[in-house]
């Protein structure tokens, strides 16, 4: 008889909650310190392994007038709502590459509340994304790799990127979805890729998924099933665009009894229902048309603010029409 291997849990498999990074990128990272307070604390309560705040964003590049404190990640900021982080949920900020004044703005580990640096790149800037992985390692701290628009990448140029990648100290490679274009088929094929890459070493994989075809939870589960061991989710799907891989669901299908689904069910009912009256995010039909012609969201996103929200129609037939 078959075993049934969904009825038990891989204890390897750690959970990011990147609600407030990604989630920020809807609002210019304007929440409050109560509502990220109340993120935190049900994180902590949760059994979550990180929670990822925000970015550090280049002050040069990024007015500060013009996007709240989480763009920046400012230490005193970050210690206002999570004091020293006296628990065990280690807690990461996202640097982008060339938007990045990382020898500067990322002070050393020991003196900082950071545990984790993610470094995002697009693939023209893997040399820029090298030297920030070295400096952040050099630094103390953990770091992973998040290549962006991963749909876009051609298979040699991804094979190269791997490679380089494996040559650092980097702890984590992500999978990321960002278009939120990829099936299950895909995943697979890019998990088996990924895996194989980092085989002989001790670097794992990671997903992030978008939920642009309703498939950010069915692609994080076939992540897993492929071997997959680092996840991100967050509070009720909150993202850029369509939204994430939902934590709630994702707790409830990892079974693993570190993880406790009544506090982040209690922190969505107080924060995150209210929250929705204020600002738009999930599945709508725009983000479905950008992800079936495997473009970006931000055509969609300026839809949503236009007059005509809801013109699926002629919204498609301009999308159809864009150049390469």
């Amino acid at each position: 008889m078959d075993k049934a291997p969904w009825i038990s849990y891989r204890p390897e498999i750690k959970v990011l909650d990147c609600t407030i990074r990604d989630g920020g990128l809807i609002n210019n990272h304007c929440f409050d310190d109560r509502l990220i307070r109340a993120v935190y604390e049900a994180n902590v309560a949760a059994g979550i392994d990180y929670m990822e705040l925000g970015y550090k964003a280049d002050k040069k590049i990024f007015a500060p007038g013009k996007f709240g404190e989480w763009k920046f990640c400012d230490e005193d900021t970050v210690r206002r709502v999570v004091d020293d982080n006296p628990t065990d949920l280690k807690l990461s900020f996202m640097a982008d590459a060339e938007r990045t004044d990382y020898h500067h703005d990322i002070l050393p580990a020991d003196q900082s509340v950071f545990d984790q640096v993610r470094v995002a790149t697009y693939i023209h800037q893997i040399p820029t994304a090298i030297d920030m992985i070295k400096d952040a390692a050099d630094k103390g701290y953990e770091v992973s790799a998040n290549l962006m628009a991963l749909s876009t990448v051609q298979d040699r140029e991804l094979a190269e990127a791997l490679e380089l990648f494996c040559q650092t100290d980097v702890k984590t490679i992500v999978i990321v979805d960002s278009f939120g274009t990829f099936y299950s088929e895909q995943i697979q094929d890019y998990a088996k890729r990924y895996l194989k890459a980092v085989e002989g070493t001790d670097k794992q994989i990671g997903i992030h998924a978008h939920n642009n075809l309703q498939l950010a939870f069915a692609n994080t589960i076939e992540a897993i099933i492929c071997g997959v061991n680092r996840l991100d989710a967050t509070f009720n799907g909150i993202g850029r665009g369509a939204g994430n891989c939902p934590l709630e669901l994702l707790l409830s299908f990892l079974r693993n009894p570190k993880f406790h689904l009544r506090p982040i069910l209690e922190c969505i009912q107080k924060e995150f229902i209210p929250l929705r009256g204020e600002i738009e995010w999930g599945y709508i039909i725009p983000y479905m048309i950008t992800a079936h012609f495997n473009r970006h969201p931000r055509s969609a996103i300026q839809l949503r603010d236009s007059k005509t929200p809801d013109d699926y129609v002629t919204f498609y037939d301009q999308v159809a029409g864009m150049e390469d």
